[in-house]
Protein backbone atom coordinates (compact mmCIF):
# COMPACT_ATOMS: atom_id res chain seq x y z
CA UNK A 1 0.00 0.00 0.00
CA UNK A 2 1.20 3.63 -0.65
CA UNK A 3 -0.05 6.91 -0.38
CA UNK A 4 -1.08 6.85 -4.05
CA UNK A 5 -3.34 3.92 -4.11
CA UNK A 6 -5.23 5.77 -0.68
CA UNK A 7 -5.33 9.09 -2.37
CA UNK A 8 -6.66 8.02 -5.54
CA UNK A 9 -9.15 5.90 -3.25
CA UNK A 10 -10.40 9.09 -1.53
CA UNK A 11 -10.49 10.57 -4.72
CA UNK A 12 -13.34 8.14 -6.21
CA UNK A 13 -14.88 8.35 -2.96
CA UNK A 14 -15.57 12.13 -2.88
CA UNK A 15 -15.80 12.50 -6.62
CA UNK A 16 -18.35 9.38 -7.19
CA UNK A 17 -16.91 7.15 -10.16
CA UNK A 18 -13.23 6.52 -11.16
CA UNK A 19 -14.26 8.41 -14.33
CA UNK A 20 -15.09 11.99 -12.31
CA UNK A 21 -11.59 10.99 -9.95
CA UNK A 22 -9.73 10.60 -12.98
CA UNK A 23 -10.62 14.47 -14.83
CA UNK A 24 -9.87 15.84 -10.96
CA UNK A 25 -6.12 14.35 -11.02
CA UNK A 26 -5.71 14.82 -14.15
CA UNK A 27 -4.56 11.40 -15.02
CA UNK A 28 -5.94 8.42 -17.04
CA UNK A 29 -9.11 6.48 -16.11
CA UNK A 30 -7.37 3.55 -16.61
CA UNK A 31 -4.16 4.66 -13.95
CA UNK A 32 -7.11 5.11 -11.57
CA UNK A 33 -8.74 1.37 -11.58
CA UNK A 34 -4.92 -0.14 -11.68
CA UNK A 35 -4.21 1.25 -8.57
CA UNK A 36 -7.47 0.28 -6.89
CA UNK A 37 -7.23 -2.82 -8.52
CA UNK A 38 -3.46 -2.92 -6.67
CA UNK A 39 -4.42 -1.36 -3.37
CA UNK A 40 -7.34 -4.16 -3.09
CA UNK A 41 -5.11 -6.88 -3.57
CA UNK A 42 -3.18 -6.13 -1.19
CA UNK A 43 -5.76 -5.45 2.13
CA UNK A 44 -7.25 -8.56 0.66
CA UNK A 45 -10.81 -7.35 -0.73
CA UNK A 46 -13.11 -5.20 -2.20
CA UNK A 47 -13.52 -1.61 -1.24
CA UNK A 48 -16.48 -0.90 -3.85
CA UNK A 49 -19.90 -3.04 -4.73
CA UNK A 50 -19.22 -2.63 -8.65
CA UNK A 51 -22.64 -4.19 -9.19
CA UNK A 52 -24.38 -1.41 -8.10
CA UNK A 53 -24.97 1.84 -10.12
CA UNK A 54 -22.75 4.31 -8.64
CA UNK A 55 -20.72 2.09 -6.83
CA UNK A 56 -21.00 1.84 -3.03
CA UNK A 57 -18.38 1.17 -0.91
CA UNK A 58 -18.10 -2.01 0.63
CA UNK A 59 -17.87 -2.93 4.84
CA UNK A 60 -14.50 -2.53 3.98
CA UNK A 61 -14.11 0.41 2.11
CA UNK A 62 -16.68 2.31 5.03
CA UNK A 63 -14.23 0.81 7.32
CA UNK A 64 -10.80 1.74 5.13
CA UNK A 65 -12.16 5.55 4.28
CA UNK A 66 -12.02 7.80 7.12
CA UNK A 67 -9.00 6.15 8.02
CA UNK A 68 -7.42 6.92 4.66
CA UNK A 69 -8.41 10.26 5.10
CA UNK A 70 -6.95 10.91 8.36
CA UNK A 71 -3.92 9.03 6.87
CA UNK A 72 -3.45 11.64 4.16
CA UNK A 73 -3.90 14.47 6.35
CA UNK A 74 -0.89 13.43 8.75
CA UNK A 75 1.13 13.15 5.26
CA UNK A 76 0.35 16.80 4.04
CA UNK A 77 1.11 18.42 7.29
CA UNK A 78 4.50 15.95 7.41
CA UNK A 79 4.99 17.40 4.03
CA UNK A 80 4.63 20.93 4.68
CA UNK A 81 5.76 20.68 7.93
CA UNK A 82 9.41 18.85 6.75
CA UNK A 83 9.90 21.55 3.54
CA UNK A 84 9.32 24.06 5.87
CA UNK A 85 12.30 23.31 8.37
CA UNK A 86 14.08 21.99 5.22
CA UNK A 87 14.07 26.06 3.84
CA UNK A 88 14.56 27.14 6.85
CA UNK A 89 11.01 28.81 6.85
CA UNK A 90 9.77 26.79 10.03
CA UNK A 91 11.74 24.82 12.54
CA UNK A 92 11.05 21.76 15.41
CA UNK A 93 12.52 20.81 18.14
CA UNK A 94 11.74 17.36 20.20
CA UNK A 95 11.59 17.92 24.19
CA UNK A 96 11.60 14.92 26.35
CA UNK A 97 9.96 15.63 29.85
CA UNK A 98 9.18 14.43 33.41
CA UNK A 99 5.33 14.89 34.10
CA UNK A 100 6.42 16.66 36.94
CA UNK A 101 7.21 19.60 35.50
CA UNK A 102 3.77 19.50 33.28
CA UNK A 103 2.24 21.45 36.72
CA UNK A 104 4.93 24.22 36.50
CA UNK A 105 8.00 25.35 35.24
CA UNK A 106 7.28 23.61 31.63
CA UNK A 107 4.19 25.54 30.59
CA UNK A 108 5.83 28.48 31.10
CA UNK A 109 9.06 27.91 29.06
CA UNK A 110 7.38 27.01 26.63
CA UNK A 111 5.09 30.33 26.43
CA UNK A 112 8.35 31.93 26.71
CA UNK A 113 9.99 29.70 24.14
CA UNK A 114 6.79 30.88 21.91
CA UNK A 115 7.39 34.59 22.26
CA UNK A 116 10.43 34.48 19.57
CA UNK A 117 10.02 31.12 17.95
CA UNK A 118 5.82 31.21 17.08
CA UNK A 119 6.88 28.88 14.11
CA UNK A 120 8.88 26.17 15.50
CA UNK A 121 6.76 23.02 15.81
CA UNK A 122 7.59 21.93 19.67
CA UNK A 123 7.32 18.12 19.71
CA UNK A 124 6.38 17.39 23.49
CA UNK A 125 7.71 13.40 24.59
CA UNK A 126 7.01 12.65 28.27
CA UNK A 127 9.48 10.40 29.04
CA UNK A 128 11.03 8.93 32.59
CA UNK A 129 14.88 10.91 33.21
CA UNK A 130 16.48 7.35 32.81
CA UNK A 131 15.31 6.74 29.24
CA UNK A 132 16.22 10.36 28.03
CA UNK A 133 19.84 10.19 27.43
CA UNK A 134 18.81 7.20 25.01
CA UNK A 135 16.56 8.91 23.24
CA UNK A 136 18.91 12.53 22.54
CA UNK A 137 21.67 10.16 21.32
CA UNK A 138 18.60 8.63 18.79
CA UNK A 139 17.87 11.74 17.80
CA UNK A 140 14.20 11.55 19.10
CA UNK A 141 14.33 14.47 21.02
CA UNK A 142 16.55 17.59 21.08
CA UNK A 143 16.29 18.72 24.85
CA UNK A 144 15.84 16.16 27.73
CA UNK A 145 13.74 17.58 31.30
CA UNK A 146 14.94 15.48 33.71
CA UNK A 147 14.66 15.53 37.79
CA UNK A 148 16.89 13.37 39.47
CA UNK A 149 17.83 12.31 43.55
CA UNK A 150 21.56 12.51 44.14
CA UNK A 151 24.38 12.27 42.29
CA UNK A 152 24.19 12.71 38.46
CA UNK A 153 26.38 10.01 36.47
CA UNK A 154 28.31 12.39 33.76
CA UNK A 155 27.97 11.26 30.12
CA UNK A 156 30.87 12.73 27.66
CA UNK A 157 28.41 13.19 25.27
CA UNK A 158 25.91 14.96 27.04
CA UNK A 159 25.66 18.38 28.75
CA UNK A 160 24.00 18.67 32.05
CA UNK A 161 22.55 21.78 33.29
CA UNK A 162 20.72 22.23 36.84
CA UNK A 163 18.11 24.80 36.50
CA UNK A 164 16.39 23.71 39.91
CA UNK A 165 17.43 22.69 42.96
CA UNK A 166 14.46 21.97 45.87
CA UNK A 167 13.35 20.29 48.66
CA UNK A 168 11.03 17.57 48.37
CA UNK A 169 7.56 18.08 50.42
CA UNK A 170 4.70 16.03 51.74
CA UNK A 171 1.64 15.52 49.86
CA UNK A 172 -0.93 14.35 52.56
CA UNK A 173 -4.54 14.03 51.83
CA UNK A 174 -6.31 17.25 52.31
CA UNK A 175 -8.77 15.56 55.21
CA UNK A 176 -5.86 14.08 57.00
CA UNK A 177 -4.89 15.77 60.70
CA UNK A 178 -1.83 15.89 59.06
CA UNK A 179 -3.00 18.38 56.17
CA UNK A 180 -4.08 21.23 59.06
CA UNK A 181 0.02 21.13 60.18
CA UNK A 182 2.22 23.71 59.23
CA UNK A 183 5.01 20.70 59.04
CA UNK A 184 5.84 17.52 59.39
CA UNK A 185 8.30 14.68 60.72
CA UNK A 186 9.43 11.66 59.03
CA UNK A 187 8.18 10.02 61.39
CA UNK A 188 4.83 11.83 61.46
CA UNK A 189 5.01 11.21 57.81
CA UNK A 190 5.27 7.45 57.78
CA UNK A 191 2.06 6.94 59.82
CA UNK A 192 0.16 7.43 56.22
CA UNK A 193 0.77 4.35 54.28
CA UNK A 194 3.43 5.69 51.12
CA UNK A 195 2.56 5.86 47.53
CA UNK A 196 5.55 4.80 45.65
CA UNK A 197 6.14 6.20 42.44
CA UNK A 198 7.54 5.77 39.24
CA UNK A 199 6.74 2.39 39.02
CA UNK A 200 9.86 1.37 36.12
CA UNK A 201 12.68 -1.04 37.00
CA UNK A 202 15.35 1.61 35.41
CA UNK A 203 14.05 4.45 38.29
CA UNK A 204 15.42 4.64 41.26
CA UNK A 205 13.38 7.80 42.32
CA UNK A 206 10.54 5.93 44.70
CA UNK A 207 13.42 3.50 46.41
CA UNK A 208 15.39 6.89 47.67
CA UNK A 209 12.27 8.64 48.47
CA UNK A 210 11.82 5.39 50.92
CA UNK A 211 15.67 5.20 52.05
CA UNK A 212 15.69 9.08 53.08
CA UNK A 213 12.68 8.80 55.12
CA UNK A 214 14.19 5.80 56.73
CA UNK A 215 17.31 7.86 57.33
CA UNK A 216 15.26 10.61 58.53
CA UNK A 217 13.77 8.60 61.76
CA UNK A 218 10.33 7.40 59.57
CA UNK A 219 9.31 3.92 59.24
CA UNK A 220 6.86 4.18 55.66
CA UNK A 221 4.91 1.56 54.94
CA UNK A 222 4.71 0.77 51.06
CA UNK A 223 1.26 0.83 50.32
CA UNK A 224 0.57 1.75 46.64
CA UNK A 225 2.82 1.73 43.22
CA UNK A 226 1.83 4.34 40.87
CA UNK A 227 3.17 4.57 37.36
CA UNK A 228 3.60 8.22 37.56
CA UNK A 229 3.26 11.18 40.02
CA UNK A 230 -0.23 12.12 38.36
CA UNK A 231 -1.79 8.66 39.28
CA UNK A 232 0.22 8.88 42.88
CA UNK A 233 -1.03 12.17 43.73
CA UNK A 234 -4.40 11.11 42.44
CA UNK A 235 -4.66 8.29 45.52
CA UNK A 236 -3.34 10.59 47.52
CA UNK A 237 -6.28 12.41 46.97
CA UNK A 238 -8.70 9.76 47.48
CA UNK A 239 -7.19 9.45 50.98
CA UNK A 240 -5.01 6.02 50.09
CA UNK A 241 -1.63 7.23 51.26
CA UNK A 242 0.87 10.02 51.18
CA UNK A 243 4.27 10.80 49.30
CA UNK A 244 6.60 13.58 48.53
CA UNK A 245 7.22 15.67 45.50
CA UNK A 246 9.21 18.26 44.46
CA UNK A 247 7.94 22.01 45.78
CA UNK A 248 7.73 23.27 42.67
CA UNK A 249 5.19 20.45 41.92
CA UNK A 250 2.92 21.70 44.51
CA UNK A 251 2.12 25.12 42.28
CA UNK A 252 -0.91 24.60 40.54
CA UNK A 253 -1.96 21.60 41.87
CA UNK A 254 -4.74 19.32 42.98
CA UNK A 255 -7.29 20.97 45.71
CA UNK A 256 -7.60 17.86 47.39
CA UNK A 257 -4.03 17.33 48.34
CA UNK A 258 -2.17 19.43 50.82
CA UNK A 259 1.75 20.19 50.38
CA UNK A 260 3.99 20.39 53.53
CA UNK A 261 7.20 20.32 54.34
CA UNK A 262 9.67 17.74 55.42
CA UNK A 263 10.89 19.38 58.66
CA UNK A 264 13.39 16.80 59.69
CA UNK A 265 14.38 15.29 55.93
CA UNK A 266 17.87 16.46 54.63
CA UNK A 267 16.53 14.97 50.46
CA UNK A 268 16.48 17.38 47.63
CA UNK A 269 15.67 16.77 44.01
CA UNK A 270 17.20 18.61 41.11
CA UNK A 271 15.67 19.56 37.88
CA UNK A 272 18.07 19.27 35.05
CA UNK A 273 18.20 20.24 30.90
CA UNK A 274 19.71 17.21 29.23
CA UNK A 275 21.49 18.30 25.90
CA UNK A 276 23.89 16.79 23.31
CA UNK A 277 27.38 18.09 24.12
CA UNK A 278 29.35 20.04 21.25
CA UNK A 279 25.40 20.60 19.42
CA UNK A 280 25.41 24.28 18.00
CA UNK A 281 21.41 24.93 17.95
CA UNK A 282 20.19 27.64 18.31
CA UNK A 283 16.51 26.30 19.31
CA UNK A 284 17.96 24.08 22.16
CA UNK A 285 20.34 27.30 23.37
CA UNK A 286 16.62 29.51 23.00
CA UNK A 287 14.48 26.87 24.60
CA UNK A 288 17.00 25.90 27.66
CA UNK A 289 17.18 29.91 28.34
CA UNK A 290 13.56 30.02 28.52
CA UNK A 291 13.65 27.17 31.05
CA UNK A 292 15.84 28.79 33.09
CA UNK A 293 14.25 31.70 33.39
CA UNK A 294 10.73 30.04 34.32
CA UNK A 295 12.96 28.24 37.15
CA UNK A 296 13.87 31.64 38.23
CA UNK A 297 17.43 31.54 36.87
Amino acid sequence: MNLRQVRYFCAVVEAGSATSAADSLHVAPTAISMQLAQLETHLGGELFDRSRRPMELTSLGKYFYPRAKELLSHAGRLDEEARGIASGQRGWLGIGFVRSVSFSVLPAAVRRFRQSCRDVHLDLVETLSEYQPERLRQGRIDVGVARFIGPIEPSPDLDHTVVLDEPLVAAVPLDDPLARQRSVTAAEFSRLPFIHYPKDPRSPFGQQMLTALKLAGGDPHLAHEAIEIHTALALVGAGLGATLVGRSTSKNNRRDVRFIPVKDLDLRTRLVILTRAREDNRLVTLFRDALSKSCGR
